[in-house]
């Protein structure tokens, strides 16, 4: 390990050869942050590790800090994986596997619609209370009734706190096993990677609290001036007004670990996963063929999220990282999280990425400096002239 200082900034981990403007650029955004919130990022090339990074106050490679929904991409590999071994149909309907969730006309909805944010049941009227939204299998139960907001497989919008409970009800029914159970067993253990859909209570220690989003003066004018419907659609879905950092602070939620958005885990364990997706990892082969990969990757449904206003934004459980990041292939699959936390997989060259962070970025979401990390990390790649 060496330490690295800039711009009052002390950057620790390592960088292969060739990787040190990805290192400049980690110190950079992070002396350029307001109120530092500490990070870690690591890349892997090809199943070697290129980049370890992390910085900030109480932050160390080994913390956990709440990944939120970037635990999407974790429960939905679940998924993946029994599409691939044949259990799981993407054209069979949801209520062929759960037949209560046939109510309020959703009957018609396939799995592959569902994985796509189709379903249109992005929460329940009234909202749900904080230990309903801590517990799958109560989320699910609810939504099974509930009518949804549009045409089920007719339009999409991000189920920002409920797609996991979804989901990983059909897994339930179909295997008896839970999202979480079948991550630790398939996914975590075997890989050895440090993200936890149910944190143990031993790991307490090594938990980074979440820290509310401190917006400067100007960042607080743009938020006040967005039109915001409290009954809408985004309210809905983000079952406003929810203190979703205390929330998430809090260690019966972490121990239950939702699969929407109940994950922790450090850098390494996110970029980890999604290098076992693309190659050999850890001794083992890799998670996915490349069949399973595209078939996850590609666009579900075009147009704009009801939800959030994103274009183009879901192929299968995981979201299109390129329509944040230009610079990667069309066949990469990921998931951000909402105190900006990234990771994700591109098939086209290799790299398999995470970020996480412990204070909100705003305005929520992908952190805004993943731009110019991702940037630099495939500037790096792309000049690397034995492919790493």
């Amino acid at each position: 390990m060496s330490d690295h200082h800039s711009g009052g900034i002390t950057v620790h981990g390592t960088v292969a050869a060739g990787y040190e403007a990805v290192r400049d650029e980690f110190a950079a955004v992070l002396a350029e942050e307001p109120n530092e919130p500490g990070s870690q990022l690591t890349v892997y090339r090809n199943g070697r590790r290129v980049v370890d990074l992390w910085a900030g106050e109480g932050v160390d490679a080994d913390s956990l800090p709440a990944v939120f929904s970037s635990t999407k991409g974790a429960a939905h590999l679940v998924v993946a994986l029994l599409v691939q071994d044949g259990i799981l149909d993407l054209d069979r309907t949801v209520a062929s596997y759960w037949p209560e969730f046939a109510a309020e006309g959703k009957g018609a909805l396939t799995l592959r619609e569902l994985l796509g944010h189709r379903s249109g049941v992005i929460g329940v009227e009234g909202g749900f209370l904080l230990d309903e939204l801590a517990d799958d299998r109560v989320i699910a139960a609810r939504l099974a009734g509930q009518a949804p907001f549009w045409e089920p497989g007719k339009e999409f919008g991000y189920h920002a706190f409920v797609i996991g409970a979804l989901t990983g009800e059909v897994v339930r029914r179909v295997t008896g096993r839970s999202i979480q159970e079948l991550f630790e067993e398939r996914v975590r253990a075997p890989y050895g990677l440090d993200l936890y859909l149910g944190q143990p209570a031993e790991l307490e220690p090594r938990y980074l609290p979440v820290r509310s989003m401190n917006p400067t003066p100007e960042q607080k004018a743009e938020f006040a001036a967005r039109p915001f419907d409290p009954k809408g659609l985004q309210a809905v879905a983000f079952n406003v007004p929810t203190d979703t950092v205390a929330w998430i602070n809090t260690p019966s939620v972490r121990a239950l670990g939702p699969a929407s958005v109940g994950g922790v885990g450090s850098a390494r364990a996110l970029a980890g996963m999604y290098a076992a997706t693309l190659g050999e990892f850890a001794g083992r082969p890799p998670l996915l063929t490349a069949e399973t990969r595209t078939e996850f990757a590609r666009l579900s449904m075009a147009g704009i999220d009801r939800v959030t206003d994103e274009v183009d934004h879901f192929g299968l459980g995981f979201e299109r990282p390129r329509m944040l990041y230009p610079s990667l292939g069309e066949g990469a699959f990921g998931h951000c999280g909402a105190a900006g936390s990234q990771a994700f997989a591109d098939p086209s060259n290799g790299i398999a990425y995470g970020y996480t962070r412990r204070r909100f970025a705003f305005p929520g979401g992908a952190a805004p400096e993943n731009v110019r990390l991702v940037a630099a990390v495939v500037e790096a790649a792309n000049s690397s002239p034995s492919g790493d």
